[in-house]
């Protein structure tokens, strides 16, 4: 292999990692730009060396190299990126997205790495349409029928009565359960709603624009996120 055919694999798959790297950084995931981009190399590079990195020791009558036993670690050790990716609160599973996405950068820069150029950005292409276009479909259909259950600790009762004739009373803000329990700090309410309807962006608006409020102490919820 030419050292331009080496630096056009490298560079390719880190570009490609890198444009799907660039949305999830746009979405504020922990896993953005930089990340990606490593993922995508770094694959290449390891297809790369496991295609053609032990020319020097090959012997017909004596070695018989498997070119995919290095590139196929990366399946399996990518593993510990989506891993790291993905947190759980309560019931709550974030990051699922941003590791799928991860693992399929690492297919993408095995495939770069291969010199498979039209299979990675073809592939990269519809990663960057799933996370885009698919998305819009959630928040349109899949998410309508969901529910979540947003809790607050906010500074007494008069506040609590407030935000349940004021906030959750908003037309258009489903809400299928109203909750008001002692709060775990004294003279404080907890508030906890259910909500259905609310797409990802919907929710996050919501429980952003709660924080904000004086009297609101604090805010999380149970639901979905990607």
């Amino acid at each position: 292999m030419t050292t331009a055919d080496l630096t056009i694999r490298l560079t390719t798959a880190a570009v490609l990692g890198g444009l799907v790297g660039l949305e999830r950084h746009r979405a504020d995931k922990a896993a953005g730009l930089r990340t990606h981009m490593l993922v995508g190399l770094g694959s290449a590079l390891f297809m790369i060396v496991s295609a053609h990195g032990f020319g020097e020791v090959l012997r017909p009558s004596l070695v018989q190299l498997d070119p995919s036993r290095v590139a196929a670690q990366v399946v399996s050790g990518i593993g510990f990126l989506g891993a790291g990716a993905i947190l759980r609160r309560k019931e709550a599973v974030l990051g699922l997205t941003t590791a799928a996405s991860i693992w399929a950068v690492a297919a993408v820069g095995l495939a770069a790495g291969g010199g498979m150029f039209a299979g990675a950005v073809a592939a990269t292409a519809v990663v960057l349409l799933t996370l885009n276009g698919m998305k819009w479909v959630e928040d349109r259909i899949a998410v309508r029928t969901a529910t979540c259950v947003l809790s607050l600790l906010v500074m007494d009762g008069e506040a609590a009565e407030r935000l349940a004739g004021g906030e959750f009373a908003r037309p258009g803000l489903k809400v299928s359960g109203l909750r008001f329990s002692a709060g775990d700090r004294p003279g404080t309410r907890r508030v906890e709603a259910t909500l259905s309807g609310l797409s990802d962006r919907e929710l996050l608006a919501l429980a952003a624009r709660l924080q904000a409020a004086g009297e609101v102490l604090e805010v999380w919820y149970e639901g979905r996120t990607s």
